[in-house]
């Protein structure tokens, strides 16, 4: 690809790679790696750029990839010298009109929801994250993932179940 289609690609729907990416690995410093990784990956690439193919699901689809080779990596690596990151999630700040006891009780339910999110299976929670943080309709989850469609719904379903039963568990009940 050439650098004037990259970015066109930053300039249209980058925040929305960067937040993928974020999600996915759930630090900063290595969301910014990873989203640079992604279009330095696609500015090595021969391709030509089809705007009719929806681009944006390429783009998804260069980050998963990228992100699951790393954690292959790191996974190998660990195995062989493990070690441990003692930094913390980094949290979103909510602006509401809302009272504090209410503000924090859903500062809690959203760090609880991410929690559970991020202990599930990398089959539910690539899914979960590109539908309900990216979204990316059944069929884009489908090509990113090369997965049939049939087989995204049902991993949002369960997923969605799983965290359900993960609330539940921690104690929010309807």
């Amino acid at each position: 690809m050439r650098a004037k289609e990259i970015e066109k690609c930053i300039d249209e729907f980058g925040t929305d790679i960067y937040r993928f990416c974020l999600k996915l690995c759930g630090d900063k410093e290595d969301a910014e790696d990873l989203y640079q990784q992604t279009f330095l990956k696609a500015l090595e690439t021969e391709w030509t750029l089809d705007w009719e193919r929806n681009p944006r699901a390429l783009f998804f689809s260069f980050a998963h990839n990228l992100w699951k080779s790393g954690r292959r990596k790191q996974a190998r690596r660990n195995k062989l010298a493990p070690c441990s990151d003692f930094d913390d999630e980094t949290e979103t700040v909510l602006h509401s009109e809302e009272s504090i006891e209410e503000d924090y009780l859903q500062k809690e339910l959203i760090t609880e929801i991410r929690q559970i999110i991020q202990t599930l299976p990398e089959k539910f929670q690539v899914p979960l994250i590109l539908f309900y943080l990216s979204d990316c309709s059944i069929e884009q989850i489908a090509a990113i993932i090369k997965k049939p469609p049939g087989t995204v719904k049902s991993r949002l379903f369960k997923g969605r179940k799983l965290i359900k039963k993960g609330l539940e568990d921690a104690g929010y009940a309807r």
